[in-house]
Order: C-alpha cells, then structure tokens, then sequence
C-alpha cells in the first residue's frame, strides 16, 4: 500500500512538472541607436509660439566654436547680459539649438548696439564644420548691416527668379553650396535695415522646400525648391557683437 501510495506521489510530481510553463530566457537588450538622420526626421513642427531663449542661460543651445579645439580657455563667444542673448563675434563660431525644426516661422528681434558688421541666422542646420571647418551645412539668412536678407548657400542650394541677375557667379562657376561655387543670393530691397543701434525685426518663414524672408516689414527674399526642409536653427559669431531680444518660433500661417 505504502509502495503504491508513493508511487501515484511522484507520477502527480511527475505530470505537474511537464504541463508548467517553461519560462523563456531574456531577450538581450537592443543595441542604442546613433543620433543622425533619424533626428533630423523627428523634427518638430511648432503648433504654438515658444521662445527658443529663456532671458536667463542658453538651454536648448550648443556652442560650435573651433577656437575652443584648441584652446579651452578660449572667451565664450556667446552669453546672457542683460536678459539678452548676445553674439560677441569672436572667436568665431555658431550657437545652435539642440531641437531641430521644419514648417515654421521664426520671429528675430536683432541689433548691432555699437557698431555696424557681420552676422547671420542660420536654418535647416545639420552637419557642423561641413564648409571651411565653419560652417555648419544650412542656408544662411544674412544679417551683414546693409545686405539683410541675402541667402548665402553653406553645401545646400535654393534657388530664386532671376537667377542670373540676383546670384552673381564667375565663369564657369556653378550654382551651389560648396566652395567653389556661387553661394550668395542678393536680396530684393534697399534700405530696410534700422540704423546701427536699433533694433530690426526678421522673419523667416520655412514652409516645405520654400523660403521667405521679411525685415522691418519688407519681402526681402524669397526661394523656392530648396534642398533641405528641416534642420537645427544656429547664430553666428562672426566679428561684430550683435543683440538679439526676441527668437520665437511658431506655426506657419494658414
């Protein structure tokens, strides 16, 4: 009796361990994706107006300075005075937002407080250094005191009506972003700019492939089929110290 007893014992121990689920083993974990074109895909489309500096430090930015390779101790090129983001022009290089962007328009309260120079905003930013060991891939919208509105082409291209006549190029020279190319494209006005020491206002539209560009109220550029569409959104240093007030993106008009 005790024999049979014990042996249905182990055969219910038996049965209960075939019919128990076995546990699988742990997946392993997925391998980190690089940052690259993936992030330029993800970029934001605003859907309300937020500024892009918040009047105290420079969060969601990121300092490009070359100088800085080499020489760590190397002044800042750009800081917060006053509640203002200022670019003091040297050493060279470009601040750059750490979001990237498309379908937007840019609100840019900007002025040259002391004297007149050089200085840029730059749209659908995305390789660093890609001209010159400067200047990030991205079209830039010139702020130059006396050509506000020109585009410059940095390894991007747009183009615009007339072209011959508005993009002045060498023979032989091509239209395009690289370095030996015709990279400058006048813009359409004189005299829209405020004098040096007050404060111009620029707005940059990016609707799909097409640019515009406003100062003061004027149409001062606009192209078309450009070969970004998104991108980082980055400032320059270059030469001349320049105060900005306001940066605002926000949603494209209806």
């Amino acid at each position: 009796m005790n024999r049979r007893i014990l042996s249905a014992a182990l055969a219910s121990v038996l049965a209960a361990c075939t019919q128990a689920p076995q546990e699988s083993a742990p997946k392993p974990a997925e391998p980190a994706q690089a940052a690259g074109p993936a992030a330029q895909a993800e970029a934001i489309v605003p859907d309300k107006s937020v500024s892009l500096f918040n009047g105290k430090d420079l969060a969601g930015w990121k300092a490009d300075v070359p100088e800085k390779d080499k020489n760590a101790a190397a002044p800042d090129s750009f800081i917060v005075r006053d509640g203002r983001l200022v670019s003091l022009g040297t050493p060279l290089g470009h601040l750059i937002t750490t979001a990237t962007y498309r379908d937007y328009r840019l609100h840019v309260e900007y002025r040259f407080a002391g004297k007149a120079g050089n200085c840029g905003v730059l749209v659908h930013s995305s390789k660093p250094r890609a001209l010159g060991n400067m200047f990030p891939q991205s079209l830039e919208v010139q702020m130059f005191s006396g050509n506000a509105g020109d585009f410059w082409c940095i390894q991007e291209n747009i183009e615009v009506p007339d072209m011959e006549k508005r993009r002045p190029r060498k023979e032989g020279q091509k239209f395009g972003g690289g370095p030996g190319d015709a990279r400058r494209i006048l813009n359409l006005t004189d005299n829209s700019e405020k004098p040096v020491g007050e404060w111009n206002h620029m707005v940059i539209e990016a609707r799909a492939r097409t640019l515009k560009v406003w100062v003061n109220g004027d149409l001062v550029n606009e192209g078309s089929n450009c070969t970004a569409d998104r991108g980082a959104i980055a400032l320059q240093a270059e030469g001349t110290e320049v105060e900005f007030r306001r940066l605002e993106i926000g949603p494209l008009p209806k």
